[in-house]
C-alpha cells in the first residue's frame, strides 16, 4: 500500500476541488492518504514566492473565477466564494480531530471544505468551526478550545516546517514515493503513477 501525502490549506479553492476527488482515489487505489494542513502564505514565502496574490491581479482573478466554475461543473460539486480566507484555526482543527480518531479527522476535513467553498462560509467564524465539528461527530466546544491549545498550535507549526523542508511551495500538493503532483489538474498524473506500480 502506497502512502500519499496531501498538502492543503482551507483557503485554497483548488485544494477544495482536489479534496472532492479524494474519496474516489482512496476507493479506487490501495493507498493510505495522510492529510497535511499547512499555511499556504508561509509556504509561498519560504519558497521565495513573494509576488502579489491572485486577488490583487484583477485580470488573473477574473480568469481564475471562470476556471474554478469550470472545474466545479466538471466535478459536479458546489462552488461559492467564502466570506473570508483566515483559515489558521480551521486548519488546526484537522490536527485536533486527528487526536480523536482517524474517521473524525476525515469527516472534519470534508465538512470544513464544504462549509467554506461549497457554502461560502467564513473560515474564521467560530460558529462555522462549531458546525463543522458537530457535522464530524465531535464536541463543538472541545474542538473550539482544542484548536488553540498549545500542543495543537505546536503540531501545526511542525507540519509547516516539515512541509517547507520537503519543498512544498503551494497547495494542493500530492506526494507519493517523493513524486510531487501540484494542482487538482494533476490528479490524472498521480493516478497514472499509481496504476504503474506493482
Amino acid at each position: 500500500m502506497k502512502t500519499v501525502d496531501f498538502y492543503f490549506d482551507f483557503m485554497s479553492p483548488y485544494a477544495y476541488l482536489a479534496a472532492t476527488q479524494l474519496p474516489r482515489l482512496t476507493a479506487q487505489y490501495p493507498i493510505q492518504l495522510v492529510l497535511h494542513p499547512i499555511d499556504l502564505v508561509a509556504a509561498r514565502r519560504a519558497a521565495g514566492n513573494t509576488g502579489p496574490f491572485n486577488r490583487d491581479i484583477p485580470p488573473k482573478m477574473r480568469y481564475l473565477m471562470a476556471d474554478l466554475q469550470r472545474w466545479a461543473k466538471r466535478y459536479t460539486v458546489p462552488f461559492t466564494m467564502p466570506k473570508g480566507l483566515d483559515t489558521a484555526r480551521l486548519n488546526r482543527g484537522v490536527l485536533w480531530a486527528r487526536t480523536q480518531n482517524a474517521e473524525a479527522e476525515r469527516r472534519y476535513f470534508h465538512a470544513a471544505y464544504t462549509a467554506v467553498w461549497g457554502r461560502g462560509g467564513d473560515p474564521a467564524d467560530a460558529d462555522l468551526l462549531r458546525a463543522v465539528a458537530q457535522e464530524a461527530g465531535l464536541a463543538a466546544e472541545a474542538c473550539l478550545s482544542g484548536v488553540d491549545s498549545e500542543p495543537i498550535v505546536r503540531a501545526y507549526a511542525q507540519e509547516n516546517q516539515a512541509a517547507q523542508a520537503r519543498g512544498v511551495f503551494g497547495v494542493p500538493i500530492f506526494i507519493v514515493d517523493e513524486q510531487m503532483y501540484w494542482g487538482n489538474d494533476r490528479i490524472e498524473f498521480l493516478e497514472e503513477y499509481l496504476r504503474s506500480q506493482p
